[in-house]
């Protein structure tokens, strides 16, 4: 056992890095009997022992409902039969940042949560020695009771109205992780019974007494505004109520969503275009290309690759090309709202609830403790839903309905039209080589738009070179740029791991001993890459028409290697298999970590062979899946993960896995076929 002491400033931190609120030191009241005990805003415990864990971030498949209350049971010593899970309100400070982003739910509420178990545990021990009147020291806990000497036990249910009564203790013993008996073991999604019975709420499962729902019609060219309308026959639709505009265009509003997309079909519309009418994906890439001529903005560098690249004997240069691409979530963008005289309730499958309630208050001159905003959960993410854009929607659109809820929905082309997209990139690398091929110089410039960080995220090489220059140019386009799966290294990681393999072949070097090489001061990386090289027999022979790839990543706190295997026949590539190792520290649920990892690798396969995002006359030219195609379950690959034992700070795991993907899966091809690949989408014919 650990004993960690909290003072103030240490709770400050703890509050601060790990988004963990007001999470100890102060009583939180009971909200549904006096009975109950609630140490924290964390976790209450009922007279009939039953533990229910509030969870501050967003459920969408990415099991958070059940990996987050397992590091509060396993603190708390909880029988999990008795474990229910509460989904959190948005609040300013109570739980810190809600945010759902960035692989960050565990990692960030890691130590958070298990002080947070282990302070009620304490609190319960205690109780149960007071009531017998016996040393602490002699009570143990285990499966929601305080066993005590003589054979003595109490359950927690038991216990609970005696431990609300005493003080927060200022100190508290955490568990050595070896002593753990619930993570790392396979549990089951708490969240799953519910979606099977069909009784789980999505956002676009809710509906409430006297509810219409509404559509908005919005500019197809980006920043467009709204010139002039006719809503004559859109109010002839059947069971359309009412026509107006909003910010971000009109908003049909009817009885049934159906109503409400017919409504906006007869809508007649003048569009006040905007400065980007004329913008195409063609004058995009010419702008980029332009402006890779110069240098840009240094983001990251060592050494002198400039000077470095010019004595190089022997240098290799090539161009990436990334383009924009879309989220795609299953459950299209929607938000329910009412609007009253003085208070605002939302409810929103997002994952940034604090947003939307600051943007609701602002836009409704409400006081922010006036606007609820219920999470529910969703039928996808992918960062695109950390954006509340969807959210504001609903809001403007209830406001002028008056007291009349309004679900606001989303169609599938909307979803494609208006999304926050991965950035468009073209990408100039430049390396030097030494004479026993180990690069000694390294140049990466990157034109890419709007925002640095979703340009340049995961472009700085991992590897030991000693001369060094990321340089970007940032340029506007027009086109909304936001947090994809795994963001900037889902592109960077891409084009990294692809020219590595091309410095090794030009040295004449196999891609995985060239990579151990260049990674003595990335031991964990190393390892991952090993452990991946070793499960997918890495250096046995192959079949002619059949070929491996490798790649490995360091991102969100994890560290992930991938082995592809790619088959060739009648000139048409198939994947095979691809092998994954991962070292994210502490595995609190491998079922969800594996999860995690093969979701992450279909939803790279589809960005790195079918999808693109194109733009002419300032549109978005693709509508739906018909022509912005997903990965098929016949093209799905068998996938191979391995957990590495680690005594690494726990990393995340919803992102990590994707990376590897496209790399491991080009350098394979090129080994297959002697094709290179420098620009996605590429396909398999």
């Amino acid at each position: 056992m650990n004993t960690v002491t909290i003072s103030r400033r240490d709770f400050i931190k703890i509050a601060t890095v790990a988004g963990g609120g007001l999470m100890l030191g102060f009583r939180i009241p009971s909200e549904s009997n006096s009975a109950d005990f609630s140490p924290n805003v964390w976790l209450r415990i009922a007279p009939d022992d039953t533990v229910t864990i509030t969870v501050a971030r967003s459920e969408m498949g990415q099991g958070v409902w059940t990996s987050l209350p397992m590091i509060v049971a396993e603190e708390l010593d909880a029988d999990w039969n008795h474990v229910r899970i509460e989904q959190a309100d948005a609040h300013p400070v109570k739980f810190g940042s809600q945010s759902t982003g960035g692989s960050f739910s565990v990692r960030g509420s890691w130590q958070t949560l298990r002080m947070a178990g282990a302070t009620a545990r304490d609190m319960l021990v205690t109780a149960a020695a007071k009531k017998w009147n016996v040393a602490k020291v002699n009570c143990t806990a285990a499966q929601s009771f305080v066993r005590g000497p003589g054979g003595r036990k109490l359950s927690y249910g038991e216990l609970a109205s005696d431990a609300a009564e005493l003080p927060v203790p200022h100190s508290v013993r955490l568990k050595e992780e070896k002593a753990f008996t619930l993570i790392g073991t396979r549990v089951r999604k708490l969240d799953t019974p519910s979606k099977v019975r069909g009784t789980a709420i999505f956002g676009l499962d809710v509906r409430l007494p006297g509810m219409m729902f509404a559509s908005i019609q919005k500019c197809p060219v980006f920043g467009g505004t709204v010139a002039s309308f006719d809503a004559s026959a859109a109010k002839k639709v059947p069971g359309v109520v009412d026509v107006f505009q909003v910010e971000d265009g009109l908003a049909v509003v009817a009885t049934n969503t159906w109503a409400a997309f017919q409504g906006r079909e007869a809508l007649q519309v003048t569009w006040n275009e905007g400065k980007w009418a004329n913008q195409s994906s063609a004058a995009i890439r010419k702008t980029f290309e332009s402006a890779l001529a110069n240098r840009g903005t240094v983001d990251n560098y060592a050494g002198n690759a400039e000077t470095a690249l010019a004595s190089s004997s022997v240098t290799v240069e090539a161009v990436y090309e990334a383009p924009f691409v879309a989220h795609q979530t299953m459950e299209p963008m929607n938000c329910t709202a009412w609007v009253r005289r003085d208070s605002c309730e939302i409810w929103a499958p997002t994952q940034s609830p604090q947003p939307i309630q600051n943007q609701a208050a602002q836009i409704l001159g409400l006081p922010l403790d006036r606007v609820t905003v219920h999470v529910t959960l969703m039928g996808g993410g992918f960062g695109r839903r950390l954006n509340p854009d969807f959210g504001i929607d609903a809001v403007r659109v209830a406001k002028a309905m008056k007291g009349t809820p309004v679900q606001v929905v989303w169609t599938r082309e909307d979803d494609t039209q208006h999304d926050w997209y991965r950035p468009m990139t073209l990408n100039i690398l430049k390396a030097g080589l030494g004479k026993d091929g180990r690069p000694v110089a390294w140049m990466h410039r990157i034109a890419g738009p709007s925002s640095r960080g979703l340009v340049t995220g995961g472009s700085t090489p991992p590897y030991d070179i000693p001369n060094f220059v990321v340089e970007s140019h940032i340029l506007e386009t027009g086109v909304p740029i936001g947090a994809w799966r795994s963001v900037g290294p889902s592109q960077n990681a891409w084009i990294v791991e692809s020219f590595i393999d091309e410095l090794a072949l030009k040295a004449g070097k196999d891609p995985l001993e060239y990579r151990r090489s260049l990674l003595s001061k990335s031991p964990r990386l190393k390892r991952t890459l090993e452990v991946a090289a070793e499960k997918a027999a890495w250096g046995t022979p192959l079949p002619k028409g059949k070929g491996r790839g490798i790649a490995c990543v360091d991102s969100f706190g994890s560290t992930c290697a991938q082995v592809a295997e790619v088959s060739v026949a009648n000139g048409k590539v198939k994947i095979d298999r691809i092998v994954v190792a991962v070292d994210c520290g502490t595995a609190v649920n491998p079922d969800t970590i594996e999860a995690q990892i093969e979701g992450a690798i279909a939803y790279g396969l589809s960005a790195a062979l079918k999808d693109e995002i194109t733009i002419d006359k300032g549109r978005v030219q693709q509508e739906s899946y018909d022509d912005y195609r997903m990965l098929q379950f016949d093209e799905m690959p068998r996938v191979e993960v391995h957990i590495i034992p680690s005594t690494e700070p726990v990393g995340g795991i919803g992102e990590p896995g994707l990376p590897p993907v496209a790399p491991a899966l080009c350098n394979a091809i090129f080994m297959a076929t002697g094709r290179r690949i420098r620009k996605l989408p590429f396909g398999l014919g």
